[in-house]
C-alpha cells in the first residue's frame, strides 16, 4: 500500500530478485516477505483478511521465515490500534498501536529526519550501522508499544522516546521507511538480502 514500487525498486539495488505478489500463494515462491505499507491501518487489515494475507503472513513468521516490515508493516504485526477507534490486528506480538500525544511545538504526524539507538545491535540488519547515531525518515501519526521489550530492536526521540523497530528472530520491522533513508536504509535492505540469501530453502 503506497511505497511498494519504491521498496521494490530499492530491494532490487541489492541485486535480490524481487516480485510484487497479490495472492497468499505466491509466497512459496518466496525466501522472504517485505510487507510496506503508508496509510490507514483499517484499509490495511481489511485488505490483509479479504484477501488471506493475515493467516499467510502468520504462519510465515511462526516459522521464523525472514519478514521485514515497513510502517504499517510494523503496526500490523501487533493485536489492536487505537486508529479507527480499537482496529484489530493481526496479533503477531502482544502489544498496541498509539496515537502521539505531544505538546503542541511537536508536529504530528511525525515527518522528517530523526536518528535512532538500535538496542540489538548483533541483529543481522544492524550490520555496517552505529549503534546510535544513524537518520531514517519517517511519516506516522501513531507507534508500536510492545508488550514485551524483548522485542525492541530501535528506539527514537520526539517528544520522548518511542520503539521505531522490532526484531524477533527473523522478523524485522521499522516504522522509519528505509527507501526514503538514502545509503543507511538501503543498507537495511542489503542487509535483509543477505539474511534471506543464507537462510535454508
Amino acid at each position: 500500500m503506497g511505497n511498494l514500487r519504491s521498496v521494490a525498486r530499492a530491494m532490487q539495488t541489492t541485486g535480490a530478485e524481487v516480485r510484487i505478489i497479490t495472492t497468499p500463494a505466491e509466497m512459496a515462491w518466496a525466501g522472504g516477505v517485505v510487507f510496506p505499507g503508508q496509510g490507514a491501518i483499517v484499509d490495511t487489515m481489511e485488505f490483509l483478511k479479504q484477501t488471506g494475507f493475515d493467516s499467510a503472513l502468520r504462519d510465515w513468521i511462526a516459522a521464523d521465515r525472514p519478514y521485514l516490515g515497513i510502517c504499517l508493516g510494523l503496526q500490523a504485526l501487533f493485536e489492536v490500534s487505537e486508529e479507527g477507534g480499537g482496529t484489530p490486528c493481526l496479533g503477531v506480538f502482544p502489544g498496541r498501536i498509539v496515537r502521539f500525544r505531544l505538546p503542541p511545538e511537536f508536529k504530528v504526524p511525525h515527518m522528517g529526519w530523526n536518528t535512532v539507538r538500535f538496542l540489538q545491535p548483533a541483529a543481522p540488519l544492524c550490520a555496517g550501522l552505529r549503534t546510535d547515531g544513524e537518520a531514517f525518515y519517517f511519516v506516522h501519526s501513531y507507534y508500536v508499544e510492545p508488550a514485551e521489550r524483548a522485542l525492541v530492536w530501535a528506539e527514537c526521540d520526539y517528544g520522548g522516546p518511542f520503539v521505531c523497530a522490532i526484531a524477533h528472530g527473523r522478523c524485522f520491522a521499522t516504522q522509519f521507511h528505509p527507501e526514503k533513508s538514502q545509503a543507511r536504509g538501503l543498507l537495511i535492505y542489503r542487509n535483509f538480502a543477505q539474511l534471506v540469501a543464507g537462510c535454508p530453502a
